[in-house]
């Protein structure tokens, strides 16, 4: 039990005190005032906010245009009522895209070689055999 203790003294004499890798700041503190004011994203085509939710709602397209205001007189009530050619074009604007697939090639997955579906099947092992 003595030679034990020896030794890890020795050890510990031989070798400087460690030093953690980390460092920390000191303690945090919140500012005394937070603007909470809404803004427009920084990276806003438009740089403003609209008006409201009504205004934003009658540019926005998503699967079609929304907004279209069907009335239930029509044939059929207000769901199918209407043909989706009579609803008017379902085109992403220049530079926008509705589906990843409609990217550019080089936006798309690099196809996985042989190796890598290998090392997938076999949980690794493959990889060092």
């Amino acid at each position: 039990m003595f030679t034990t203790k020896v030794l890890k003294e020795a050890a510990t004499a031989a070798v400087p005190s460690r030093t953690p890798l980390i460092r920390f700041l000191g303690k945090r503190t919140t500012p005394k005032s937070i603007d909470h004011t809404p803004h427009a994203h920084p990276a806003s085509p438009s740089h403003s906010l609209p008006d409201s939710f009504a205004s934003y709602r009658s540019n926005v397209q998503q699967h079609g245009p929304l907004n279209r205001q069907m009335s239930s007189s029509t044939v059929g009530g207000v769901i199918g009522g209407q043909s989706g050619g009579s609803m008017g074009p379902v085109e992403a604007p220049q530079g926008q895209y509705f589906d990843r697939s409609e990217l550019p090639s080089r936006f798309g997955r690099t196809p996985l070689t042989q190796a890598e579906i290998d090392a997938v099947e076999t949980g690794g092992a493959s990889m060092w055999a």
